[in-house]
């Protein structure tokens, strides 16, 4: 029989009764600590119907509630209605934190539980820190939520397949060969991969195993020795274990991953990334094994795209380029027909314009398509329930993005649907694109970090008394997670060093509640600007290819140099898309791209 949401968290109640856990945690992460989890580890979800990216169930005996961040507060505030479930908004000054919430609600001596597999070990050991002066246990072996859910789904286990040096513009063998210098600069003797990223990175492999990130489930150890790569029966046909093993992989079973671990020879320096190994694989490396904890070298490496991967983002962006035009004049047409159209029928819409183009292979995640108030709702998702019908007016947000085998990519727009949309509307938009090129253009030296970068994006929005609370750029994958790191562009400290070949977002924004949001984003590649007696300076360059939506500008609030980047950026834009177009698509683009010149 199937539960509703309050029987599921009763039943849960019960199961911890049984075991003696006082509370219980329930992430929304699955064994790999992705962002995006297959079926399997949608356990937060299952229980609380919530299906936001980011975000932690907490269960007690008396209450139940919700933490997510700034992205989700409109979103969770409705998926959460009439659940029990109280939501507490992480980031805000006044907001209780999971350890502070246990502490306040929990007895001395008390037992929190959590399933070790889907929980990081740098937060499993801040949080048993942190709970230790009440003497509150933390147990992270017992997975509730197996014994509960009837119908969990199994492990995904579709094909994996290979991208080519051609492609990936780096073989399997120098990967694991630049890897293994890194580790020996850091004073380790091998290396224990469990993000899926970075293990397809490593490997040149992908899969279909998570929903918009072509990644397979995977783990692998590295060291001078060996290269084992651990994955499910089945997922590897004879053709690619064939050619791993010529580049010198051992192929393994990815149930025998703990057990192999757990047999490691003792005075072993293993490399490990705590904050993306899970808790029960960490534990499971043996007592006489020193762990160098860091950022992964194949993280690092991953992060700085070849020469390769960089003409792979071009060409993506091209492709994605069309697909766009193609799409903003259909909905051009069909909403002066008067066609009926909602936010999922035009999401398909995009999704199947750029699945005509060559080498495309999925969207990179699901489209955030916001009309009017929905553009409010950061990472807004229609449902049939929310798919709002698109009129001729107001502003529609529209976040989307898709995989390519030769590149990903992710882009934001905000288009006017109005013939003369309001001041306030034209405003807001303004000190967003004022944000937007000045980081855009910005000069920094070497040894630079996101964090002190991020106030150019936000500088015309605090003149004003407005921000945005999430971050401003991310890295983005190769054919991989449209949001990868180490780095980042956001107000919150990262000690890692933008460097050239990064791939970053560039994506101010603002949001008026139950009205309207804004964003406008673009990719970036981070490359060698100059060197003067002062040191090398870096730049980015901006790859996406869109325009932007000139009737909610207002020209007078754009300084020179704002303008000049403006026009320069929409005569490459047609320059690069026009060669694709036909001559009505080319007229259209030639009309959205034309010169933006000052009011007198």
């Amino acid at each position: 029989m199937r539960m509703n949401r309050q029987e599921r968290i009763d039943t849960l109640r019960v199961a911890m009764l049984r075991h003696g856990i006082d509370a219980y945690i329930i992430p929304g992460s699955d064994a790999h600590l992705s962002e995006y989890v297959p079926a399997r580890w949608k356990g937060r979800q299952w229980v609380s119907g919530f299906t936001g990216s980011a975000g932690t169930v907490v269960v007690t005996a008396g209450s139940a509630g919700l933490w997510t961040d700034s992205r989700y507060f409109l979103q969770a505030t409705a998926q959460l209605d009439d659940s029990g479930i109280e939501l507490y908004k992480t980031g805000l000054p006044d907001s209780i934190s999971i350890p502070a919430f246990l502490l306040r609600e929990l007895p001395e001596g008390a037992v929190v539980g959590l399933d070790g597999q889907s929980y990081s070990a740098a937060a499993a050991r801040t949080l048993e820190g942190l709970l230790a002066g009440k003497a509150i246990r933390l147990e992270t072996s017992t997975d509730l939520l197996d014994e509960i859910w009837d119908d969990r789904p199994p492990l995904p286990g579709g094909p994996l397949f290979e991208l080519p040096v051609e492609i990936t513009g780096q073989s399997v063998r120098d990967k694991i060969d630049a890897i293994r210098r890194r580790l020996r600069q850091a004073g380790a003797d091998a290396l224990l991969l469990c993000a899926l990223d970075e293990v397809a990175w490593t490997f040149n492999i992908r899969g279909s195993d998570v929903d918009y990130n072509p990644v397979a489930l995977a783990y692998a150890f590295i060291s001078e020795q060996e290269a084992v790569l651990f994955v499910p029966s089945g997922h590897l046909t004879p053709e690619i274990a064939e050619h791993l093993s010529a580049e010198g992989v051992t192929p393994a079973d990815y149930s025998c991953v703990t057990s192999y671990l757990s047999a490691l020879p003792g005075g072993l320096r293993i490399f490990a990334d705590p904050d993306k190994t899970n808790t029960a694989l960490y534990k499971a490396i043996p007592p006489h094994c020193r762990i160098v904890e860091g950022i992964t070298p194949a993280n690092h490496l991953k992060s700085i795209k070849n020469p390769v991967e960089i003409a792979g983002f071009r060409n993506a962006l091209t492709k994605d380029g069309v697909a766009l035009v193609r799409f903003y004049i259909w909905l051009e047409e069909q909403l002066a027909a008067g066609e009926r159209l909602t936010e999922i029928s035009i999401t398909q819409k995009l999704s199947s314009l750029r699945a005509e183009q060559p080498l495309y292979v999925s969207d990179s995640f699901h489209t955030i398509c916001g009309y009017a108030a929905h553009g409010a709702i950061v990472h807004y998702s229609a449902t049939p329930d929310t798919d709002a019908l698109i009129r001729p007016e107001g502003l529609l947000l529209m976040d989307s993005g898709a995989q390519y085998l030769d590149g990903t990519t992710d882009i934001t727009r905000t288009i006017s649907l109005s013939k003369e949309p309001t001041e306030a509307m034209k405003k807001d938009f303004t000190r967003v694109l004022k944000g937007h090129i000045s980081l855009a253009k910005c000069r920094f030296p070497t040894g630079t970090r996101g964090s002190q970068l991020d106030i150019l994006a936000r500088k015309a929005l605090w003149d004003a008394g407005l921000n945005y609370l999430h971050g401003t750029g991310h890295g983005i994958g190769h054919c991989l997670n449209v949001h990868e790191g180490p780095q980042s562009i956001r107000m919150e400290e990262n000690p890692v060093a933008l460097q050239p070949g990064m791939v970053m977002s560039n994506e101010p924004g603002l949001y008026r509640t139950n009205e309207y949001g804004i964003r406008t984003e673009n990719i970036m590649v981070v490359a060698k600007d100059s060197e003067t007696e002062y040191g090398v300076f870096l730049s980015f360059e901006t790859l996406t290819l869109c325009h932007i939506d000139a009737s909610l500008i207002i020209p007078s609030m754009l300084s020179a140099r704002e303008r000049a980047w403006l026009n320069t950026y929409h005569r490459m834009v047609y320059d690069k898309l026009s060669p694709f177009l036909n001559e009505a698509e080319r007229a259209w683009l030639q009309s959205k791209t034309s010169i933006i010149e000052a009011e007198s």
